[in-house]
C-alpha cells in the first residue's frame, strides 16, 4: 500500500512540479500515522507478560506511565549514496536513496559496506544531502507497576519491566515525566550492553481517566441520613475511616486530613494547584506509618517513596550510544496528581532536606545538565513542575530529639526544633498526634492490635463490613472529580479570616507569619471539606472547619494567639451516636459565631485594621 501511495504521490508531484531536483521515487518517502489499533488481544502489548513478542514487525498498541526521558539528539533521516565508480551510470543521480524505517537501527540507513545493483562497486554517501531529525528516547512502565512503589496492596505477585521508546521527529518533546500515554509502535531489538526490547513510536495519545459513575449506596443513604447537616458527613467518615489499621474513633482529626488531601489529587492532565502537605509529629511512627501507607492506596497516583531511591529527577547516561543524557523521574513526578508519601523526616540528611523545602515552596525543580560531563559543548537545564501533595512524619521519641529539647516555646507551639523551621513551615498542615493528644485514645488502640494479631484478615468492626476499601475508593474518585466553586458569604469569609490572622501574627521584627501561600491553603481546604461532602458550592460551614484545622496547624506551629482554637476543636467530642454527632454541631456553631466576631474585630474594614495600614 505504500508503494502504490509513493508512486502516486511521485507523479502529482512531478506532474505539478513541486519539487525542482524529483527524478526518482526513491525521493519521495511516506509516512503513516495510525490513530486506532482493532481493539483485539493481539494487537496489544502486556509488559507483565513474558516473553514480550518482538519478532513481528508490525504495529502494537501499549498503555504506560513516563519514568525517564533523553534530551533530543539528531538521528540520519534520509542519506543519497552514489556508486564510486565513475564509470556506472549509478555515480550520479538520485537512485540511491535510503531513508529511516520504522523500528530500523541507524546503521540500516548509513553504512559503508554498501553495493552497487549495476556494476558490484561500493556505494559513497554524498553527506550534502543527508537529511537530519530529531530523536527522543522515553521510558515507560504499565500503571500496575506502580503496586511496587506503594508500601500496601491487595493484588497478587506480578512480573513488570519497562519498555523503551523511540520518538522521532514531530512526536519529540510530545510527553511529559509521570504522564500517562497510549502508544502506536512497531517493537524491534536493539543490541546495546544487553538485549533489550524498544518500540519505534508511530503516534501517541494522552490518557484521560474513566469519569467514576458514584458511590456506593451504603455512602449514599449516609449521605441522605446527615443532609440536614453541613458537618456530619464528613465526621462519620472521618471516623470510620481505615478500620483495618486503627480503631473507628481514633486519629479522627488525621484521618479527616488525610481524606480531605486524598480528595485534592487530580486524575487528568490539569496541573494540580490545590496541594495538601501534611506534616505529623507523632510518637507512634508505625501506627502512623501503616495509617499512611493504606490511605495512599486508595489514589491512583498515591506513592510510597523508597528510600533507596531519590525524591525528585536525577541524571544518567542513557545505554542506547545516542549521548543523550536520561533524566530518570523519581517519586515525586511518579506520583503527579496524587501523593507522595516521603516518610521519616529526620532520615533525611541537611541537603535533601533544603532541596525538599526549596522544591515545595515553588512547586517546581530545575534539573541542570552540564555539559562536559555528558559530551555536549552546552549546558542545559530542564524545568519540572512538581504537582503532587507530601506526606510525612517526624519521630517524636528519636534519639537525637531527646537531646534538642526546647525549653522557651509559646503556649500551644511544638517543638520541632529536629527539622528546620523553614522546612515545617512550607508544610500546609503540621498535626499533634501523640499518646497525650485527644486523637489518640491508647486503650482502644491496644485492643485493636491485639485482635489483629490474632486474626490478620478479620473484619472486628461493623463499619469495616458496611464501608468496605473499595467503597472509599469509588467515594474519593468521585469527589475529586467534582467542580466547586465559592459561595459569597465563603469567599468573604476566607479572606476575612486570612487578613485578620495575617494581622495578628505579625510583629515589627519578623514581619507576618502568614505567607500568600497560606491563602492558598485556605481555599484548598475549603474545597476539600466541599467535595468530601459531595458538594458543589463551597459553604461557610465548609470554610470553618479549614480554619480550624488552618488554625490548630499555626497554633503548633507559632503558638496561641487572640483568636484561641482548642486541639480537639473539629472533633471536641468522640462519635459515639447521633447525640454526640448534634453536640458537636452546636459546639461547631459557636465556634462560626467567633470566628465572625474574630474577623469582625481584627478584619479588613475595622478600626483595628484600617489604623494598621
Amino acid at each position: 500500500m505504500i508503494a502504490n501511495t509513493t508512486m502516486v504521490c511521485f507523479i502529482a508531484v512531478k506532474t505539478l512540479s513541486l519539487i525542482g531536483q524529483l527524478q526518482t521515487e526513491t525521493q519521495i518517502n511516506i509516512m503513516l500515522k495510525l490513530t486506532h489499533l482493532p481493539s483485539l488481544p493481539s494487537y496489544s502489548l502486556n509488559f507483565c507478560e513474558f516473553q514480550l513478542d518482538y519478532t513481528s514487525q508490525r504495529f502494537y498498541m501499549m498503555q504506560g506511565i513516563v519514568i525517564a526521558m533523553t534530551t533530543v539528539t539528531k538521528y540520519t533521516q534520509g542519506a543519497r549514496f552514489l556508486c564510486s565508480d565513475e564509470a556506472c551510470p549509478l555515480s550520479k543521480g538520485f537512485q540511491y536513496i535510503r531513508v529511516h524505517a520504522p523500528g530500523a537501527t541507524e546503521s540500516a540507513t548509513v553504512r559503508n559496506d554498501f553495493l552497487c545493483n549495476l556494476c558490484s562497486s561500493s556505494l559513497q554517501e554524498d553527506r550534502k544531502f543527508r537529511v537530519l531529525g530529531d530523536k527522543q528516547i522515553v521510558e515507560i512502565i504499565t500503571a500496575k507497576a506502580l503496586h511496587a512503589f506503594q508500601g500496601y496492596s491487595n493484588t497478587q505477585p506480578f512480573r513488570f519491566q519497562s519498555l523503551t521508546i523511540f520518538l522521532r521527529d514531530e512526536l519529540v518533546n510530545k510527553m511529559s515525566i509521570g504522564n500517562e500515554y497510549k502508544i502506536i509502535g512497531i517493537p524491534t531489538c536493539v543490541k546495546t550492553l544487553q538485549t533489550s526490547v524498544c518500540i519505534e513510536a508511530n503516534s501517541i495519545t494522552f490518557c484521560n481517566p474513566k469519569v467514576p459513575s458514584g458511590i456506593s449506596d451504603n455512602f449514599r443513604c449516609l449521605l441522605s441520613l446527615t443532609s440536614s447537616s453541613c458537618w456530619k458527613f464528613t465526621a462519620i467518615l472521618a471516623n470510620i475511616f481505615a478500620s483495618h489499621i486503627v480503631p473507628p474513633g481514633t486519629y479522627n482529626f488525621l484521618k479527616l486530613c488525610l481524606l480531605m488531601s486524598l480528595v485534592q489529587t487530580r486524575d487528568s492532565n490539569k496541573e494540580l494547584e490545590d496541594c495538601l502537605d501534611i506534616l505529623i509529629i507523632t510518637s507512634d511512627t508505625l501506627l502512623v506509618d501503616r495509617l499512611l501507607n493504606y490511605s495512599i492506596n486508595l489514589v491512583p497516583r498515591g506513592i510510597r517513596h523508597p528510600v533507596s531511591t531519590e525524591i525528585f529527577p536525577t541524571l544518567f547516561r542513557n545505554n542506547y550510544g545516542t549521548g543523550a543524557v536520561s533524566i530518570q523521574a523519581g517519586s515525586a513526578l511518579l506520583a503527579k496528581g496524587g501523593i507522595c508519601f516521603i516518610g521519616d523526616l529526620a532520615s533525611y540528611k541537611k541537603d535533601k532536606l533544603e532541596q525538599l523545602q526549596s522544591v515545595m515552596e515553588s512547586r517546581s525543580i530545575t534539573v541542570y545538565i552540564p555539559g562536559k560531563k555528558f559530551g555536549d559543548d552546552t549546558n542545559q537545564q530542564t524545568t519540572f513542575p512538581i504537582q503532587c501533595s507530601f506526606w510525612s512524619f517526624i519521630d517524636m521519641d528519636s534519639s537525637s530529639r531527646k537531646n534538642m529539647q526546647k525549653t522557651n516555646t509559646l503556649i500551644g507551639q511544638m517543638d520541632c526544633s529536629l527539622i528546620p523551621a523553614n522546612l515545617v513551615e512550607v508544610f500546609g498542615l503540621l498535626i499533634n498526634c501523640n499518646e497525650s493528644s485527644p486523637c489518640h485514645p491508647f486503650l482502644p488502640t491496644v485492643q485493636h492490635t491485639l485482635k489483629k494479631a490474632i486474626d490478620p484478615e478479620g473484619l472486628l468492626y461493623l463499619a469495616s463490613k458496611q464501608f468496605t476499601t473499595e467503597d472509599f475508593e469509588k467515594l474519593l474518585a468521585f469527589a475529586k472529580n467534582l467542580n466547586v466553586e465559592f459561595s459569597l458569604e465563603a469567599e468573604r469569609m476566607v479572606h476575612g479570616y486570612y487578613l485578620a490572622s495575617r494581622r495578628i501574627r505579625t510583629d515589627s521584627i519578623c514581619g507576618s507569619k502568614l505567607s500568600a501561600s497560606a491563602l492558598k491553603y485556605l481555599i484548598s481546604l475549603s474545597e476539600a471539606h466541599a467535595r468530601l461532602n459531595l458538594r458543589n458550592k463551597v459553604l461557610k460551614e465548609d470554610v470553618l472547619i479549614a480554619v480550624l484545622l488552618f488554625e490548630t496547624s499555626l497554633t503548633l506551629k507559632y503558638g496561641a494567639t487572640v483568636f484561641c482554637v482548642a486541639p480537639n476543636a473539629v472533633f471536641p467530642f468522640e462519635l459515639y451516636n447521633e447525640e454526640y454527632l448534634e453536640q458537636r454541631d452546636i459546639y461547631l456553631s459557636q465556634c462560626q459565631q467567633q470566628l465572625l466576631q474574630f474577623i469582625a474585630t481584627y478584619g479588613p474594614g475595622t478600626a483595628v485594621f484600617a489604623s494598621d495600614e
